[in-house]
């Protein structure tokens, strides 16, 4: 509605994967985090180092240069369901739409829970077309 107020909605239940009752298949399951029971965590997102594929055939590039800016990523105050913050380090998890993530051990002294990104679900590198001539560094 137009003055954003809260209405009612109407929502069912789907299992996970498969084929939902009225023939509908459901490829996947989003989960949905409480603010109020989220824990906060940091989280460490690593990408890419080199913002080329093969950083060795840019001889005419400063080395420097070639280094990705984002190629990590801290995000300090994200949430996540308390029972997976509490999870012995060395836990792996998925979460959703974003890759796969390693819990290390809590940082020393402030007890921060720390999550970092092993896997990336986006990877736009896998989308360009690199011709079989340049070199593998």
């Amino acid at each position: 509605d137009p003055a954003r107020s809260s209405a009612r909605r109407r929502n069912r239940l789907l299992r996970r994967g498969g084929i939902a009752p009225d023939g509908r298949k459901v490829r996947g399951t989003i989960h949905w985090v409480s603010k109020v029971h989220a824990k906060r965590v940091h989280v460490k997102l690593y990408d890419r180092l080199f913002q080329v594929a093969y950083p060795a055939s840019k001889k005419d590039s400063a080395f420097a240069d070639l280094i990705n800016p984002d190629s990590l990523v801290h995000v300090k105050d994200a949430l996540i369901e308390s029972e997976a913050a509490a999870s012995e380090p060395g836990s792996r998890f998925q979460f959703e739409r974003i890759g796969y993530f390693y819990l290390v051990a809590a940082a020393s002294g402030n007890q921060t829970v720390v999550f970092h990104r092993t896997v990336s679900l986006r990877d736009s590198w896998g989308k360009m077309n690199f011709s079989s001539s340049t070199p593998r560094a």
